[in-house]
C-alpha cells in the first residue's frame, strides 16, 4: 500500500461559540477563540490518499488531479472567508478544527476516483492540528 499526500494552504477567520450557551459559558469554554469579532488562521491542509500503484502510470493518483479536486471542493470555498458566515457547508456547525476536518472529508471522500482517502490533517498553527481518518 502506498500513501501520497498533497499539502495546501488557506486563510480563514472564525469564531468559536455555541448559540445555546450563555456569553459567560462561551467565554469559559472557548476563551480567546470566542472573540465576538472572530480571529483568523493560516491553515495548512494535508490530504493523504492510499492505494496501489497503477502499472501503466507508476502512480496511485496524479497529484495534480488531487490538487485540482481539493481546490475545487474545499480551498476555493474557504480561502479568505469567515467560516461562520460565508461557508454553506459549515452552516450551524461550530467551526473547530475537528468539525472542519470532518466536513472536508465528507466533501472529497466520495470524489476520490483512484485509491481511497486515508487521512486529513488540518493545522490551525504549527502547534495545533487535528487528524481525521473517517468513521
Amino acid at each position: 500500500m502506498i500513501y501520497i499526500t498533497r499539502r495546501l494552504e488557506f486563510c480563514a477567520s472564525h469564531r468559536l461559540y455555541n448559540p445555546k450557551f450563555s456569553d459567560q459559558e462561551n467565554a469559559e469554554i472557548f476563551g480567546l477563540c470566542n472573540n465576538p469579532n472572530g480571529h483568523g488562521h493560516n491553515y495548512v491542509l494535508e490530504v493523504t490518499v492510499k492505494g496501489d500503484v497503477a502499472p501503466d502510470t507508476g502512480m496511485v493518483l496524479d497529484l495534480k488531479a488531487l490538487k485540482k479536486l481539493i481546490n475545487h471542493e474545499i480551498i476555493d470555498k474557504v480561502d479568505h472567508k469567515n467560516l461562520n458566515v460565508d461557508v454553506d457547508f459549515l452552516k450551524d456547525i461550530i467551526p473547530t478544527a475537528e468539525n472542519i476536518a470532518i466536513k472536508f472529508w465528507e466533501l472529497i471522500e466520495p470524489k476520490i476516483e483512484n485509491g481511497s482517502l486515508h487521512e486529513l490533517k488540518l493545522y490551525e498553527s504549527e502547534r495545533n492540528y487535528v487528524v481525521y481518518r473517517g468513521n
